[in-house]
């Protein structure tokens, strides 16, 4: 899932591994409440959650929310058509994986780049 081109507007993702749900409401432009109430809502959105129930996004979280937001609020998807139209993009399981994969290793391909820029 790359980038919706759409959402151009918003604030470039930095290449770090967790982004907390302030971080997260902040790069997609939308409330914690709502990121939390969208959890419910998508089963696809699960971000890691630790000591306290302190949950931690990854970037593929980031990105499929700003998808999330990019269906709802620039599209004007309803909850239950964001829902449909989300899980006919991911019928292919394996296509997934290999998406995953690929997103896993472009971010830690970044990480890398950062640590030699740096």
């Amino acid at each position: 899932m790359l980038e919706p081109s759409h959402n151009n507007e918003l604030p470039a993702i930095p290449g770090k591994r967790y982004f907390t749900i302030g971080e997260v409401a902040e790069l997609c432009y939308v409330k914690p409440h709502v990121l939390r109430y969208w959890e419910q809502e998508f089963p696809q959105l699960n971000p890691v959650k630790r000591r306290g129930n302190r949950r931690y996004y990854q970037r593929a979280d980031v990105l499929l929310i700003r998808q999330i937001r990019s269906l709802l609020y620039d599209q004007g998807f309803t909850i239950g058509g964001a829902k449909q139209k989300l899980s006919s993009e991911d019928t292919k399981e394996e296509d997934t994986q290999y998406k995953q994969l690929i997103r896993q290793m472009i971010t830690e391909l970044e990480d890398v780049l950062n640590v030699l820029n740096t």
